[in-house]
């Protein structure tokens, strides 16, 4: 090899070098003709973003995905002072400070687990870090399945010894210490940001059930204060002592997920059914002093899990009883009821009820209807579904959002119950490989930018649009930058504006099928 040869790969040496360092590598698309694009991503390759670095004064930074192909794709631009302003405009307004934001993030149910694990280890590096590195979209939600869901690959709880009230035989299993608790600690390691993780029980052991199993409808054998009840809430206990043994703990629980679920007959997968009352009633005398007398008092209690077309009737009955609302800090809804229930006479009138509660959206998936093809590889508008959820959920008082599975596989399982959806990312194991759909870059566009802290502000739209159908929310972040999201799910190109009286203004376009975040800086 002459000199020059040497000169030109240690440059490329350098070059690569560089580039891992600052992260910032493309997209290997691939193209599985459903409309739009994934990224592909291997053992010794995967797309990355470059840690975030506010703009200097005076400018702003711009990312945007796109149907067409774009994939958080950074360009930069500077304000205008004398522009002339479009018919449609967006005008910041600090002064209107909303609610602050928890965060986004995802699910590590069984499923996940068994796909992650399922790739080489230089895999699975890549895909904890595309979830929750600062050189990917920086998850700070986790939610962890108390036990088995239908996303596991057999029915287990972790006290199915019959008649253990005193819970003596409480054991996590192998799906905890093998694989929930592993990756959670690796998402530690390899995130900038906190995680908060929150739990949700699917089901108690059957023997304290009044059907005998873990499926269908049934409830907690007995009354709220007596010993099934006691044993249940100290079922919480026990698991948050467990993962607290492997340096693990919990920013919330919930009651329990979907409790509207176990009042179905023949409900096809785990579940336990409490009415309102009844759960007001287990909370005040059961789970809320349980929590209260134990080192996890910290832990905070979320109410509902299920569908938002129960409120604000569900949070009505709850918390209007004194002694539970005492230890309640907040409400979590799933998205698969929606379009039965306007959002504006569920979310905003909750909030409005009771404002000293939080709202976070616990769960959703595409996929899930009977109807629906269950994985879709580039399916775009299961992106700009979960983007459009995201943003109304925002403008109306949702402090964060969480996806269900982290990965599924091309089937979209394993799921004991065959009840298989999509996920923002899928594994195909066969090939070590794993695939960043479309919803993945759409949660990217609020969960890397939009920090724990951060509050959602004013903004003000012009009246002049005609045919503009874009949606938007800003917030102002712990840093002082302001973000701002802008949703076009039309096949239109639209042009706008964007106003910000103390730093100027911005002549933009949101390009057909695109999702774009905006961030700045104002001045001191």
């Amino acid at each position: 090899m002459g000199p020059g040869c040497a000169s030109v790969l240690g440059w490329l040496l350098l070059a690569q070098a560089a580039l891992q360092v600052t992260g910032g590598r493309p997209c290997d698309a691939k193209d599985f003709g459903h409309g739009s694009l994934v990224c592909a991503c291997s053992a010794a390759y995967c797309d990355t973003l470059d840690p975030l670095v506010l703009p200097p004064p005076g400018s702003y930074v711009r990312y945007e995905s796109s149907k067409a192909g774009k994939r958080l794709e950074r360009s930069e631009g500077r304000f205008q002072h004398n522009a002339k302003t479009p018919d449609f405009h967006l005008t910041l307004d600090t002064a209107q400070r909303y609610q602050k934001v928890k965060g986004f993030g995802g699910s590590i149910t069984d499923a996940a687990a068994i796909n992650i694990q399922s790739l080489s280890k230089a895999a699975q590096n890549h895909l904890l870090r595309s979830y929750f590195s600062e050189e990917g979209i920086e998850y700070n939600l986790v939610r962890v399945p108390m036990a088995s869901t239908d996303f596991s690959v057999r029915l287990y709880t972790y006290a199915d010894a019959e008649g253990d009230f005193e819970l003596k035989h409480f054991n996590l299993t192998e799906e905890d210490t093998r694989m929930k608790i592993p990756i959670l600690r690796a998402a530690q390691a390899v995130a900038k940001r906190p995680l908060s993780l929150y739990a949700s029980p699917w089901t108690s052991p059957v023997w304290m059930k009044t059907n005998g199993a873990m499926t269908g409808r049934g409830t907690l054998k007995g009354n709220p204060g007596d010993k099934y009840h006691k044993a249940w809430a100290k079922y919480f206990i026990r698991f948050l002592d467990e993962y607290a043994k492997h340096n693990l703990t919990f920013w919330a629980v919930t009651a329990g997920n979907e409790p509207t679920a176990g009042e179905i007959v023949f409900y096809p997968f785990q579940c336990l059914g409490f009415s309102p009352e009844h759960q007001r009633d287990f909370i005040a005398q059961d789970l809320g002093p349980a929590l209260a007398n134990s080192s996890h008092r910290h832990v905070q209690l979320i109410i509902l899990d299920d569908q938002r077309v129960m409120l604000p009737y569900w949070a009505q009955v709850v918390l209007k009883d004194p002694v539970a609302a005492s230890y309640i800090s907040g409400i979590g809804i799933h998205w698969y009821l929606d379009f039965l229930a306007p959002i504006d006479l569920t979310l905003s009138i909750t909030h409005h009820l009771f404002p000293d509660y939080f709202l976070l959206s616990t769960e959703a998936s595409t996929g899930s209807y009977f109807w629906e093809p269950r994985v879709v590889l580039g399916g775009w508008d299961r992106g700009s579904k979960y983007s459009h959820s995201i943003l109304t959920n925002l403008n109306n008082y949702v402090t964060g959002w969480t996806d269900w599975n982290l990965a599924l596989d091309m089937e979209g399982g394993p799921n004991w119950s065959k009840n298989y959806v999509d996920s923002p990312i899928i594994v195909d194991s066969s090939k070590d490989v794993f695939y960043k759909q479309p919803m993945f870059y759409h949660l990217g566009h609020f969960s890397k930018f939009i920090p724990e802290g951060s509050r959602r502000v004013g903004l003000a739209v012009s009246k002049k649009c005609h045919r503009c159908d874009l949606e938007h929310s800003a917030f102002l972040r712990p840093d002082g930058a302001i973000v701002l999201v802008v949703l076009n799910r039309s096949a239109m190109d639209v042009s706008f504006g964007i106003s910000d009286p103390r730093v100027g203004f911005i002549e933009a376009v949101a390009p057909s099928d695109s999702i774009q975040t905006f961030l700045w800086t104002q001045p001191a």
